[in-house]
């Protein structure tokens, strides 16, 4: 293969020494930003030099195809000659094909069935910084396939960002070549949204203010917000073109190629890095991507929009300035704190599928091999026993033949099982257009998906032309013998169920919006026919932080009896005995997951699980359940305060201590107890008294008294619920009394509130020495004459004590 005159782009003259560096080390990277010609010049130098064929990974179709029509015409050929692609659905390659450009995962199919690679001299990855699941494990897979099977197999790691230490590193050292960008100056500029104000309207506020400057590329998150955009921009002096993955290839071609008119190109991130939209003089940013994120606890799972990273917000910008100087409005606060890279995926998307790659590849848990980043243990654990529910591995997580069948149809295994299961059970033709419109986000423009069903196969709705083909692609994969029932019925809700049975939904009782998933998460329907139904199989929901509930997207309309047949598996019947409103409630139950099907009383249930519901609803509620007569408030407070003072062999008597080892105290009534007023009925002061040391109980009353008598010879009770013991008594009672009594053995003084003779407070002390000679003088002052028949003598010390007015003479 001889090389054409090429396009003077940057990495041109760098070409012979990316070539020889691979050559003689096996592995590189090359960092590059957008624009040098990295994706579309290395790949066809790589075929000139060496025989064989050179594999491009790349992270989006649109981006494999676009580069593959780019080289072909360097070429002066059609694809599918010398340069030719494969993407899901679409192959455009021959026998002379030297470069192919293939999606991520694409590649891990062809790796999976084929290991060594054979014909294929050097693969080179794409846009390694954007750092997506299937390029991550792609990688990973690589690296083990050269270190085993193909030494001689040459990787190419390419980045738009200068973050290559960490990549070079898991390519074993490889060494590390940078080429920098031709570029003109981008004045920067924020925008942010005005109060109330949705990004659709804020960025197309900013794309008028930029227009005159020449074409502009505006980001946006998603094809929903670009056709928000697209409606908000009616009128404008220009050519509006949408940009994303999922637009038919004559539409993509068209926001590729330069027009007549200004253009304003809304597109996803698609355009951020690997593709090169050509005449952009402004770029105007939303500031947002929609990134993948797993919910494990609530069994939810999806995209989620949130701010694109510094790196990201860089590379959206400098589109701006490749052919002279731009402007970039950035729709957000000047004064914002991005993250300085992308988040890797695998740390927070759905790890199921790339579980059952690693069980393909024969390492269920991902051990030996080189990875970036390693997938985290709890998501890929809960991704192989989503495998394991589905039969795609076994209990050692080794994958089964139907695992392999489910690997091989690219789809995510849950939409894999529903293919299968659902064109046995209701035609390969309905399971394929479920799984279709399953498959791509765009599709749904409603919450039903038998209503969506509709537009899409009259082809009234947005896409129809894409899922049709898709659906019909599907079907093809699908074995015929595998679609015994074929056109028995519709069966949406079933194929729905068939990949998130979890998901399956009952109406709460009351009625209402509010539907509870088997999995446990309460969600809300929109307003609509679905919300008539009792049951729903929910293809898609989500849930915004800090909302009580999730919130359905896609739906169909199901019933109880396709419920228990699709999800046997979380069919269960159960004695439940449990504290549930206040009591205990003991039931045998049928449930589907967290659903109550039916329910009865259970007549008699297991005493050690009334004791568990017991203890429940104390936990809950508190010891107070039981019945605490005054008595035995006073006796806890007393062996608190001992327990506080002397520590052991003293009990704990806090609920916490109580509750934390019930074995102590759980005895005679307590084992008779059934219900809420069985507990009311138990004396607590008999439990304090079991839990005391026999040594020690005899005690109690020398260390801890209930009352103490005081000089007139009076027994006055102590309250010993506080932090010190109080003794409240008239200052009368205690003339001539010249030390602060105590108790738990002298090591606690009792704090004495010295009351007036109509028993109010007068002083509060616990040191009545002191008291005599200095608060005193003041209180006798004070109340002497509001209580003329009350002694208050001058010296205290030597007086009389008495209980009343004192004697007339």
């Amino acid at each position: 293969m001889r090389l054409p005159d090429l396009p003077d782009l940057p990495v041109r003259r760098h070409l012979d020494d990316v070539v020889a560096t691979l050559a003689a080390h096996g592995t590189a990277v090359l960092v590059a930003p957008p624009g040098t010609g990295k994706t579309t010049l290395v790949p066809l130098a790589l075929a000139a030099a060496e025989p064989g064929r050179v594999l491009v990974a790349e992270p989006r179709r649109l981006a494999a195809r676009a580069a593959a029509a780019r080289m072909a015409s360097l070429l002066g050929e059609r694809v599918g000659g010398t340069v030719g692609y494969a993407v899901r659905g679409d192959r455009k390659v021959s026998a002379g094909t030297r470069v192919e450009m293939v999606t991520s995962g694409l590649l891990l199919r062809r790796l999976a069935a084929d290991p060594e690679l054979a014909g294929v001299t050097t693969v080179v990855l794409d846009e390694c910084h954007e750092r997506h699941l299937d390029a991550d494990l792609l990688l990973a897979l690589l690296l083990d396939a050269r270190a085993g099977l193909r030494p001689d197999l040459r990787l190419l790691a390419t980045s738009a960002t200068v973050a290559a230490t960490r990549l070079a590193a898991v390519l074993g050292g490889a060494p590390v070549r940078e080429i920098a960008a031709r570029t003109f100056p981008v004045e920067v500029s924020y925008a942010p949204p005005a109060r109330g104000e949705r990004i659709e309207a804020c960025v197309a506020r900013a794309v008028r203010a930029v227009l005159d400057r020449g074409d502009v590329l505006a980001f946006l998150p998603g094809v929903a917000e670009i056709r928000r955009t697209a409606a908000a921009l009616d009128g404008v002096d220009a050519d509006v073109v949408p940009l994303h993955g999922r637009l038919p290839v004559a539409e993509q071609d068209r926001a590729l190629t330069p027009g007549p008119r200004r253009r304003v190109v809304l597109a996803t991130a698609v355009a951020e890095s690997s593709l090169t939209v050509p005449g952009v003089r402004a770029v105007v940013d939303a500031g947002l991507a929609r990134v993948p994120r797993v919910d494990h606890r609530r069994g939810l799972a999806g995209l989620v929009t949130t701010r694109v990273s510094a790196a990201v917000a860089e590379q959206r910008a400098g589109r701006a300035g490749r052919e002279a100087p731009g402007r970039a409005v950035r729709c957000w606060a000047a004064g914002e704190v991005l993250a300085r890279f992308p988040e890797p995926e695998i740390r927070t998307a759905d790890l199921t599928r790339l579980a059952l790659d690693l069980a393909e590849w024969g390492t269920p848990d991902g051990t030996g091999l080189t990875w970036w980043d390693p997938p985290p243990d709890g998501p890929l654990a809960a991704g192989r026993e989503v495998l394991r529910s589905l039969g795609a591995v076994d209990a050692g997580g080794a994958i089964t033949p139907r695992g392999r069948d489910m690997a091989g149809l690219g789809l995510h295994p849950r939409l894999a099982r529903a293919l299968l299961d659902g064109a046995a059970a209701v035609g390969r033709r309905a399971a394929a257009e479920v799984v279709a419109l399953l498959d791509d986000d765009t599709l749904a423009t409603g919450s039903d998906v038998d209503d969506v069903l509709r537009g899409l196969r009259t082809g009234s709705a947005p896409g129809a032309g894409r899922w049709r083909a898709e659906a019909r692609r599907l079907e093809r994969l699908v074995d015929r013998e595998t679609a015994g029932r074929s056109g028995v019925r519709s069966g949406a809700a079933e194929v729905v169920a068939l990949a998130h049975p979890e998901r399956l939904a009952r109406r709460r009782v009351g009625g209402g919006p509010v539907f509870l998933m088997a999995g446990g998460t309460a969600v809300e329907v929109p307003p609509g026919p679905l919300v008539d139904h009792e049951w729903l199989a929910v293809a898609t929901a989500d849930r915004t932080p800090g909302v009580q509930h999730g919130r359905v997207r896609l739906a169909a309309a199901a019933d109880r009896e396709l419920a228990e047949r699709v999800a046997a598996t979380l069919l269960a019947d159960t004695d439940e005995v449990a504290w549930v409103d206040g009591d205990v409630r003991a039931r045998r139950v049928r449930r589907l997951g967290a659903i109550v099907l039916d329910e009865r009383p259970l007549p008699a249930p297991d005493r050690s699980a009334v004791r568990a519901a017991l203890l429940d609803g104390l936990r809950t509620e508190g010891l107070g359940l039981l019945h605490w007569s005054a008595s035995a408030r006073a006796l806890r407070d007393r062996v608190a305060t001992l327990h506080r003072v002397l520590g052991d062999p003293w009990p704990d008597v806090s609920d916490e201590a109580l509750l934390a080892d019930p074995d102590r105290w759980w005895t005679g009534p307590l084992d008779r107890a059934r219900r809420r007023a069985d507990l009311g009925k138990v004396e607590a002061g008999q439990i304090v008294r079991m839990l005391l040391d026999p040594a020690v109980a005899h005690r109690l009353d020398e260390l801890a008294p209930e009352r103490l008598e005081v000089p007139t010879g009076s027994r006055i009770a102590l309250d010993w619920s506080g932090d010190q013991p109080v003794l409240a008594v008239r200052l009368q009672e205690v003339l001539g009394w010249t030390a602060t009594p105590t108790v738990a053995g002298g090591r606690l003084p009792v704090l004495l509130h010295l009351l007036s003779p109509a028993g109010r407070p007068a002083a509060v002390t616990a040191d009545l020495a002191s008291f005599w000679t200095g608060g005193y003088p003041q209180v006798r002052a004070e109340l002497r004459g509001r209580y003329p028949k009350h002694d208050w003598p001058v010296d205290p010390l030597t007086a009389t004590p008495g209980r009343g007015p004192r004697r007339r003479t």
